[in-house]
């Protein structure tokens, strides 16, 4: 069975009392408050919690289609899959909620699965809830493979290991990153945030594509400041050295080269060096190491 089995399972069964005639906002918030629980429950490797949620006689289809009907049927089939140590971590990702009527409410979403050393994998689910005996209960789980759609170029694939959330934590500073594809994978969009004790958050946008008239991987950011400034990739096997020109919000100009080194599916490292602002020299920004979130704590936990 593969470890991505019952993912899509994101959601907790709640209590509730009275329901009026049209859902009211506090049923999707429990139901939302539910996916967390059970996200907690699944990272935790908690299959009793997980069965809980189930009708008795609830049934959940694999990608395979293969089925697996009963909460003890599920039960046994989640505690099989979380005795695995690859079982990875679970994140859901925009889950959508919808009522059909008082007792019965679909949830669509994308739950993704980080294993250390792997690429994050993503599936698509359809779950129905019911409401019974006052409680709302997961009835059904469809899960389908994520495809991936095709790239709009092969260039810019060479930097699909950027996606996912990042992380460095120093007594400096912390960044956090967010990186994912647009539409049809034709540019790779980061989010970024560096906060640190009695400073403001500085928050950002990169925007990075292939320049198929230069033939060359191009980004540009934005920042919360409100500067901007572009880039000029280029690959040497796992190091990516990336030319940036900026203007601040002030109007003066600068530049740096920033290098990428990809180190494996759950590290890479960024330094910044030739830093300069209106002409004058700023101080090297030195190697620091950025990891996937959560990669650090499931590679502890695989130690153990």
């Amino acid at each position: 069975m593969s470890w991505k089995s019952l993912i899509a399972t994101a959601c907790l069964a709640v209590t509730t009392h009275g329901f009026a005639v049209e859902p009211a906002a506090k049923d999707e918030s429990l139901i939302r408050a539910g996916i967390d629980a059970y996200v907690a429950a699944y990272n935790r490797h908690d299959a009793r919690t997980i069965a809980a949620q189930w009708s008795e006689t609830g049934e959940w289809v694999s990608p395979t289609g293969h089925r697996v009907q009963g909460r003890a049927a599920i039960e046994k089939e989640v505690a099989h899959m979380l005795a695995d140590k690859h079982s990875g971590r679970l994140e859901v990702l925009e889950p959508r909620i919808r009522f059909i009527s008082p007792d019965v409410a679909i949830e669509e979403g994308i739950a993704r699965v980080m294993i250390a050393g792997q690429v994050p994998a993503d599936s698509t689910y359809l779950a129905v809830h019911v409401r019974k005996d006052g409680a709302w209960k997961l009835d059904s789980i469809r899960e389908t493979d994520r495809p991936e759609p095709p790239p709009i170029n092969d260039n810019l694939q060479q930097l699909d290991w950027l996606v996912g959330r990042w992380r460095h934590k120093s007594s400096e500073a912390t960044l956090e990153n967010s990186v994912a594809w647009s539409k049809n994978r034709a540019f790779l969009i980061a989010s970024f945030n560096v906060s640190g004790p009695g400073l403001d958050d500085f928050q950002g946008t990169l925007v990075i594509g292939w320049d198929p008239v230069a033939k060359s991987v191009r980004s540009w950011m934005f920042d919360s400041d409100g500067g901007f400034g572009e880039g000029t990739w280029t690959r040497d096997g796992n190091r990516w050295t990336v030319k940036f020109n900026q203007t601040l919000a002030d109007g003066r100009e600068g530049s740096a080269t920033n290098i990428y080194t990809h180190l494996d599916a759950n590290s890479f490292t960024w330094q910044s060096i030739d830093r300069k602002v209106a002409g004058q020299p700023l101080p090297n920004v030195g190697e620091v190491k950025v990891i996937r979130e959560g990669a650090a704590a499931e590679q502890a936990r695989l130690m153990q």
